[in-house]
């Protein structure tokens, strides 16, 4: 059997990443509000899946408050793909 990504198999990450499989691109917030996480921790795991090159994140401005945006990558969507099917064969789907 395929061993599970450890970077996918944490419950926020694996939240992140579905929902940046269904959608160009989500702000911050959104995946805030989305994931019911703390600011301090979504921070945290952004931070995680990035430095994997998991999702892209951009940091910008509209009007004097931060945006931050994250966005899928080909490598990331490729081991989200990767881990879904690990899971099939775990049961026996």
């Amino acid at each position: 059997m395929k061993e599970l990504d450890p970077l996918l198999h944490s419950q926020l990450r694996l939240a992140v990443m579905s929902i940046l499989m269904n959608v160009d691109e989500a702000d911050f917030n959104y995946l805030k509000e989305k994931t019911d996480a703390t600011a301090g921790n979504l921070s945290v795991q952004l931070d995680k899946l990035s430095t994997a090159a998991y999702i892209s994140v951009e940091k910008g401005f509209v009007g004097k408050k931060t945006r931050t945006v994250c966005q899928i990558t080909e490598q990331g969507r490729k081991a989200f793909e990767e881990y879904v099917e690990a899971i099939k064969e775990y049961l026996n789907l």
